[in-house]
């Protein structure tokens, strides 16, 4: 996990929404160029705080909690490994749900805006998170792209978070719902090698249906997996791409929308 290892330790590299004007900086004649990073004259000194490397993250997602129950927003974290169909998946919920629901995304990539530009194509709000080299998105990061969007013109805010099913698991974001997507061209057992993120999920869903004959997907096997791992999790079987299945979780979507708006 992101604490142990120290992967995405580059967080500077973080941008969110359009790229910002940027300009060379130097210095004067005379002035030489030299970096801003200054260390102790009288070597390292350390400082044992004593408090959890995640409080930081769970005080902000704390705050969008509250920000996102405020205006009665159902908030989804739809988490999975690259090339799940998080995009198709989230643009064809957002397409079918226009005239009843109104959805934005806020979507997290390392290096392009591919996705933000796909799931700008049903029409709907999206804020962009570039991370660089950090594997997830924190609750940080979410706040400050929630703020580019008008929440109070939305129903629903989905959350795309960066395609990793290790890092994300660690990190609450102020979300209602954690989706977990499972395609069928990935194998069975992704729920037993991935079990933090899996027993974390509220929701876990089967993509790409339309795929599994070819695929060779053994169903039964992984409605075990997912029941013996996310045994509280409701679990969705459909393909985004041909709409099968869909229905059931967009009826369930609607659900837990009215009840949120109902709070």
């Amino acid at each position: 996990m992101c604490q142990e290892c120290g992967c995405g330790s580059g967080g500077g590299d973080v941008k969110i929404g359009p790229p910002p004007h940027q300009h060379d900086h130097h210095h004067g004649p005379g002035h030489p160029e030299h970096g801003h990073a200054h260390t102790p004259a009288h070597g390292i000194l350390t400082l044992n705080l004593n408090r959890s490397l995640m409080e930081k993250n769970a005080l902000a997602a704390e705050r969008n909690r509250r920000l996102f129950r405020a205006k009665k927003l159902l908030v989804l974290n739809v988490v999975s490994s690259p090339g799940s169909g998080k995009t198709t998946f989230i643009r064809e919920t957002a397409a079918s749900l226009t005239g009843k629901l109104r959805v934005g995304v806020i979507v997290g990539d390392l290096a392009t805006d591919n996705d933000a530009a796909r799931l700008r194509t049903a029409g709907i709000p999206v804020v962009q998170i570039t991370t660089g080299t950090v594997c997830h998105l924190d609750a940080d990061m979410v706040a400050k792209a929630a703020s580019q969007l008008n929440l109070d013109q939305l129903d629903v805010l989905v959350i795309e978070n960066v395609g990793n099913l290790v890092c994300p698991a660690d990190y609450d974001l102020g979300e209602d719902l954690r989706v977990v997507l499972l395609s069928t061209t990935e194998g069975e057992d992704k729920p037993l090698k991935y079990p933090p993120m899996f027993h974390s999920a509220h929701v876990a869903v089967i993509t790409k249906c339309d795929m599994a004959a070819a695929a060779g997907f053994n169903r039964d096997w992984a409605l075990a997996n997912l029941n013996r791992v996310s045994h509280h999790a409701k679990i969705f079987e459909l393909s985004a791409k041909i709409g099968d299945g869909m229905k059931g979780w967009l009826d369930f979507l609607g659900e837990r929308a009215a009840t949120t708006q109902h709070k």
